[in-house]
């Protein structure tokens, strides 16, 4: 039976890898130490997913920090792993900023152990790392933009491509620690010839996310109108536009690069135009959807490095893998979402 390591796998990309893999009969190993607790508090545990997977799937749970090099190198001494899928991250563009060494050390300094891991004992083993968009910090504010009554958009483009460049932008600490992993990854792939996979996403999302105000915008979202409470906005009128991917979808683009790997390249991944909704669509489609009608305040100051708009452009990937095809809709991400959200 073929072995794959997923890291992060209670959270919510994680968690949706954990159930694909294992429904193709893989021994998944499943990475994960519930650090979201820490960083967010009881609203981002994840220890229910982890409950879950154990009751519902065949994984093998492991309980340690990717921090721990030793651990790590271990690990992949004991077991010869046909993939490795990493998800472990200090997710939050914002709270970065109060915890720097600790988001650096697990988003850089933790990918480079599992790197160098994989690269000692199967460095053949398709490695995938899970990146952001945040790499191209403010980069692509600078794409001429039109704007509607209920959002921006781009003038006739695809989308932001992997050409728009990482460096000389703001990033917030977190788009800094993960542009680290990001290029030591693609580094990897290319200097020692290994297939490394990176995939920039843009709003990654779905029904497990233990969303927070601080990560995981739509569902918390949806969580804050079902719940009748405030949302804030934070600057650009809710007019900031973000592509939305279920992690099903996301999943399913990974196995396609796991099938047919190569080495330290690097995809924008996301939900395209196709998928791209603005704040105050989402506050739209919330209300046509549920009845409720979500009350927001308005903060004029935008978040450090965030996006105008962004939405990825497919075409790489697309080209590269064309089996691979989105297959939930906007209309779909939403509905599963508010049919189970908390």
């Amino acid at each position: 039976m073929k072995k794959i390591l997923i890291t992060g796998s209670s959270g919510l990309v994680g968690s949706e890898a954990v159930l694909y893999f294992d429904r193709l009969d893989y021994q998944v190993y499943g990475l994960d130490n519930n650090m979201r607790k820490e960083f967010f508090g009881i609203e981002g545990d994840t220890s229910s997913t982890k409950k879950f997977l154990i009751d519902k799937t065949n994984y093998i749970d492991l309980y340690f920090d990717i921090r721990n090099r030793e651990k790590v190198l271990n690990l992949f001494r004991e077991h010869r792993f046909e993939a490795i899928i990493h998800c472990a991250a200090q997710p939050s563009h914002d709270k970065a900023k109060d915890i720097p060494l600790v988001d650096f050390d697990i988003n850089a300094l933790g990918t480079v152990n599992l790197l160098e891991a994989t690269k000692r004992n199967c460095p053949e083993a398709p490695f995938i790392f899970m990146s952001t968009n945040k790499v191209y910090g403010d980069a692509p504010n600078e794409i001429p933009v039109d704007e509607y009554k209920r959002r921006y958009d781009y003038f006739n483009l695809k989308g932001v491509s992997e050409n728009c460049r990482i460096d000389q932008t703001m990033h917030s600490l977190f788009g800094a620690s993960k542009t680290a992993a990001d290029v030591m990854a693609q580094e990897y792939g290319r200097y020692f010839h290994m297939p490394v996979g990176v995939f920039r996403g843009g709003c990654i999302t779905g029904e497990r996310h233990a969303a927070v105000q601080l990560h995981g915008f739509l569902s918390f979202l949806i969580k804050t109108a079902k719940a009748k409470k405030m949302f804030t906005v934070f600057g650009y009128k809710g007019k900031q536009v973000r592509d939305q991917l279920h992690a099903y979808d996301l999943v399913t683009a990974f196995h396609e690069f796991i099938k047919n790997p190569k080495a330290g390249e690097v995809y924008n991944i996301g939900g395209g135009r196709e998928n791209s909704v603005s704040i105050l669509e989402c506050i739209d489609l919330i209300e046509q959807l549920t009845g409720y009608r979500l009350e927001y305040e308005y903060n004029n100051l935008p978040r450090k490095g965030d996006h105008i708009c962004y939405y990825s452009d497919l075409t790489k990937f697309k080209t590269h893998y064309p089996n691979w095809k989105i297959t939930k809709d906007l209309n779909s991400i939403f509905q599963g979402m508010i049919s189970i959200s908390k």
